[in-house]
């Protein structure tokens, strides 16, 4: 008698743990599939965007009205699944403190300020936009951190082509 209950609890203990397996393997799981969902939602966007320009060459007014509200719809998904895997990759967005240049103070910035070389120097430049999602830089194009904020910069000019603001925290 006593051989049976140290069975069943035996089996109890293995079937309480199987039950647990799938359910601490979730989280990695669930941020996998968030990276691919959000790239699956960018994809997303651009087909709408596409259609929406075939809508506006060949379709009426209704045809129009339609796929600009798909590419709304698309584009709001992408920024939820956006949220998202920032939300499940807190660490990659968390940075050292920002050691601007000399007499630094920060000024929120716009698509068209210019900076100053010292700004937008190596130190300041983000390497590995990929593993922030960030787009591909044109040549002449750098990604540079300006305080928690990721600007795109064309090297020649100065010029501020494109601001993520609080991308960094």
């Amino acid at each position: 008698m006593g051989k049976t209950n140290i069975g069943r609890k035996l089996i109890m203990g293995l079937v309480a743990a199987s039950m647990m397996v799938p359910a601490l393997a979730v989280p990695g799981t669930a941020s996998a599939q968030s990276a691919r969902e959000a790239h699956r939602s960018d994809q997303r966007v651009r087909e709408e965007q596409r259609d929406l320009r075939q809508a506006r060459r060949y379709g009426d007014r209704q045809d129009v009205r339609r796929a600009q509200r798909d590419v709304n719809i698309a584009k709001r998904e992408a920024r939820e699944d956006w949220r998202d895997y920032r939300r499940a990759h807190r660490n990659t967005y968390h940075r050292p403190a920002y050691q601007g240049p000399r007499g630094y103070r920060y000024r929120p910035v716009a698509v068209g300020h210019r900076f100053e070389r010292s700004y937008y120097g190596d130190r300041y430049w983000v390497r590995d936009y990929r593993r922030y999602r960030l787009p591909a830089p044109r040549a002449g194009q750098r990604w540079v951190r300006y305080n928690n904020d990721v600007v795109l910069i064309s090297m020649r000019s100065g010029r501020v082509l494109r601001v993520y603001n609080g991308f960094f925290w």
